[in-house]
């Protein structure tokens, strides 16, 4: 009974996100810091999906799937980074329950959504290279879209297990979160009962939705440099190199962080290593995306021109 009593007192007043509390000193630099990325997050992003649908040049399988790429970064961020601001402006840093429920549903499922659309488009930027006289043939609009909504559904799947499971453990009353978010592995943490099952399972979906996506992106890379090793004009290689360069580049800074973060017990880390980890994912990563796809990517920069050129009334040359 006095289990019971306890967990439900963390339903009835919520919890406490510590976050960056023994850091006063970094909380209103944090707080501007964060919001100029989120802005510029947000500025990015739409940017990409407008330009994307715009620009009839962009209607290709790749700018599909970096839509969606930027509408999950939007999303994701969205779900997490206000809750983040209030927290380092308001010494109280409370959120309720109901809002820890829906911060960890969103942010598990559009997280998870990520890992498995990144597998997608490296599988699209493989047949771009290994097999281009098939591609419009292989990468069809409808496939195309059923590749996109088993994204978006392993996503819902896993955030309704691995969120259900979590939330079912008993907090005892513990209600000081030792994070910024609401997310399973700190949740799990503030659990008063053996947690062996949720590490576990926690573990196993690690598996499928890093390590095997990450698995596809490095067999269908392999088979891509194999491809472009045999082209023997250097300005074909660069074309093909250039293809991808971007997609790799955010691969290797989404998957680093996050695996470094979920692969190990939740039980193990350094106090303070989560949160940074956390934070440069979830604040940082989808900053960064549209700056690489667009920097270096000229289709990207040509249509941004001829769209900006319309809008403005100016001939960009």
């Amino acid at each position: 009974m006095g289990m019971m009593r306890s967990t439900n007192e963390s339903k009835l007043t919520g919890f406490i996100l510590l976050g960056f509390s023994d850091y006063p000193q970094l909380w209103k630099v944090l707080f501007v810091i964060i919001l100029i990325f989120y802005l510029l997050t947000i500025f990015g992003n739409t940017t990409i999906i407008l330009v994307s649908r715009l620009e009839s040049k962009l209607h290709t399988p790749m700018y599909f799937f970096l839509s969606h790429l930027s509408f999950l970064d939007i999303s994701f961020t969205s779900s997490v980074i206000p809750q983040l601001l209030v927290n380092l402006w308001n010494p109280m840093k409370n959120i309720t329950y109901s809002g820890c429920v829906v911060q960890l549903y969103v942010s598990l499922a559009l997280g998870s959504t990520e890992c498995v659309l990144l597998a997608v488009m490296s599988y699209d930027r493989y047949i771009a290279v290994c097999r281009p006289l098939h591609y419009t043939v292989l990468m069809h609009p409808h496939f195309c879209m059923a590749l996109a909504s088993l994204a978006w559904l392993s996503g819902v799947v896993t955030t309704l297990v691995q969120s259900t499971l979590t939330l079912q453990l008993p907090f005892c009353g513990h209600r000081q979160v030792d994070h910024f978010i609401c997310e399973v592995p700190v949740l799990i943490n503030l659990a008063c009962v053996d947690t062996t099952f949720n590490e576990a399972e926690l573990f196993v979906a690690s598996i499928i939705f890093l390590i095997i996506p990450v698995s596809i992106i490095l067999v269908s890379y392999g088979s891509i440099a194999q491809a472009v090793l045999r082209i023997k004009s250097v300005s074909g290689r660069k074309k093909a190199f250039g293809t991808c360069s971007s997609h790799l580049m955010v691969v290797i800074i989404f998957y680093g962080t996050i695996i470094f973060m979920y692969l190990q017990p939740a039980k193990s880390r350094p106090k303070d290593q989560g949160k940074f980890v956390s934070l440069f994912y979830t604040v940082v990563t989808p900053m960064l995306n549209p700056l690489i796809y667009t920097l270096r990517n000229k289709e990207v920069k040509r249509a941004l021109k001829k769209v900006l050129g319309k809008i403005l009334g100016i001939n960009f040359t």
